[in-house]
């Protein structure tokens, strides 16, 4: 099933890269010109580029908030309530991301509910689409898919945190730690790991992002929100320009293992 559903499509998509095809007739032999086409071209540079700013929010902005608010319900997080908070928290990763995203273009619009706050409080001249505005799109869509994905890496690092051997905060308080050295000298080292997790489930998301892209944005205004995921998809089924496709799928793939791998080598656990 792996050979068949994931190592084939994986060959068949390096070797149509090194192919000028159109998915229908015949495949012509192009070497490396698509690949010097995508890092030749400004587009698909620049789309590239958003994915690499996304990581920016799909990642690091949920794990810093994850690691705040899971310090916060760490004491909370046993009986019925401690049972809400979970719930609630990972609720965003239950929603569907078509429907998340359809509800964050009502939010986002020109005279959705984010604006209605904003000129509610007098602050109607920072209003404005959100999501069609040239210099807002990415990071609107950068905060949807934050709150996406906190809840997610919340609940890994309270997780973690309950793992903690208790008598390690007894050590730093009676060493005089406060509650901030107690966090960067004994919980930050102990989720190692789990901060490892978060941070690959993440940057994968941010690099593959396609399902809140299409549904809020469609890559618009202009390519301010289009990412690889949306490109190789309209290469292929709308311009029918498999073997680019094939290669920007490739670079992808290869961009993804090289964020990742250091990130697993360096939280990976010490084992002598």
């Amino acid at each position: 099933m792996y050979a068949a559903f994931v190592l084939r499509p994986l060959v068949l998509t390096i070797q149509y890269s090194f192919y000028n095809w159109n998915g229908i007739g015949v495949a012509r032999w192009a070497g490396l010109d698509n690949y010097l086409t995508v890092f030749t071209d400004s587009d698909l540079l620049k789309i590239i580029g958003n994915a690499l700013v996304l990581i920016v929010f799909f990642s690091f902005v949920p794990v810093a908030l994850g690691l705040l608010v899971a310090s916060l319900v760490r004491r909370i997080t046993t009986g019925a309530f401690g049972t809400v908070v979970r719930t609630v928290l990972f609720l965003p990763q239950v929603i569907p991301l078509v429907a998340a995203g359809i509800a964050w273009s009502w939010l986002l619009s020109s005279n959705g509910l984010i604006n209605q706050l904003l000129r509610a409080v007098g602050l109607g001249g920072v209003a404005r689409a959100w999501l069609g505005d040239f210099d807002t799109a990415l990071p609107a869509v950068g905060v949807i898919g934050a709150w996406v994905l906190l809840g997610l890496c919340t609940i890994l690092l309270v997780t973690g945190m309950s793992k903690i051997d208790p008598a390690l905060y007894e050590a730093a308080r009676l060493d005089g730690a406060g509650p901030i050295r107690e966090f960067f000298a004994v919980t930050l080292p102990s989720l190692r790991q789990e901060i490892g997790v978060c941070l690959t489930v993440t940057i994968i998301a941010a690099l593959a992002s396609f399902d809140i892209v299409y549904i809020s944005t469609s890559g618009g205004p202009g390519l301010q929100t289009t990412v690889p995921g949306l490109e190789i998809y309209r290469l292929a089924f709308s311009q029918r320009q498999v073997g680019l496709a094939s290669a920007l799928a490739v670079v992808l793939m290869l961009l993804v293992l090289l964020c990742v791998l250091p990130i697993q080598r360096l939280t990976r656990g010490d084992k002598s």
